[in-house]
């Protein structure tokens, strides 16, 4: 067991780990003045928006990663523009897993945050306002120290859904070792291969890996919720 365990290429994961890290890091960065955008708007573009940025919930993984790869191939506008002007294919390449990742995984970092957001005291906001302190302030020193729970459930599940990613990584990456073998697609080759045993590890350790980030995410939450009810 343990000389199987030896010879486990651990690669798989650590590009898994920096795909989901730097995904999680800018959909935070674009998803947070998103999020805020929907929470105060009364707009009736809002419900628009919100059926458009939650569309990879419901989309089979197929056709998003269809259009994903076809949007960054060379015959496309956007591919192309990279091509030409920054020697950058985005197709098969880790930067263009980073796109897809971020598409696939937007509505992950979104929703929770913007829930936080609509949950927060009103009165609290317009006394940030009436003090004096513009928006970017209100957000920052109001409105996110307030949100916590929110904040570390849109972090753990955007960064542990891009780890657990397989068809639209698969479609626009491939399985490039080093560049583009995330761990979900080595467990799809084992299999393929039927190398069952090490495709039984490698999921036992996703499944382990899973477990521990929703379980942290609950124990928070719990704590937080706690703390609410003590009013500590």
């Amino acid at each position: 067991m343990f000389e199987i365990l030896k010879n486990i290429d651990m690669e798989p994961f650590i590009l898994s780990f920096k795909l989901a890290l730097t995904t999680t890091v800018i959909l935070f960065l674009i998803a947070l003045p998103f999020a805020w955008y929907l929470s105060q708007t009364k707009s009736k573009v809002k419900p628009f928006l919100e059926a458009v940025s939650a569309l990879p919930i419901v989309l089979p993984p197929s056709v998003l990663g269809f259009y994903i790869l076809w949007a960054l191939s060379q015959n496309s506008p956007v591919g192309a523009f990279f091509e030409r002007y920054f020697d950058l294919k985005l197709v098969f390449s880790f930067p263009g897993l980073v796109v897809a990742s971020c598409l696939y995984s937007f509505p992950f970092m979104l929703q929770p945050l913007q829930s936080g957001f609509e949950g927060l005291n009103r009165r609290m906001l317009e006394a940030a306002y009436i003090s004096g302190k513009s928006t970017f302030e209100t957000v920052m020193r109001v409105a996110i120290p307030n949100i916590k729970p929110s904040l570390l459930t849109a972090l753990i599940v955007t960064f542990a859904h891009t780890v657990g990613e397989f068809g639209v990584v698969l479609m626009v990456g491939g399985s490039i070792p080093g560049e583009t073998k995330v761990a979900s697609v080595a467990i799809y080759e084992q299999v393929e291969v039927m190398d069952y045993t090490t495709a039984h590890i490698y999921s036992a350790i996703m499944v382990l890996l899973s477990f521990a980030v929703l379980l942290a995410v609950y124990l928070f939450n719990q704590k937080q919720g706690n703390r609410l009810s003590t009013g500590v």
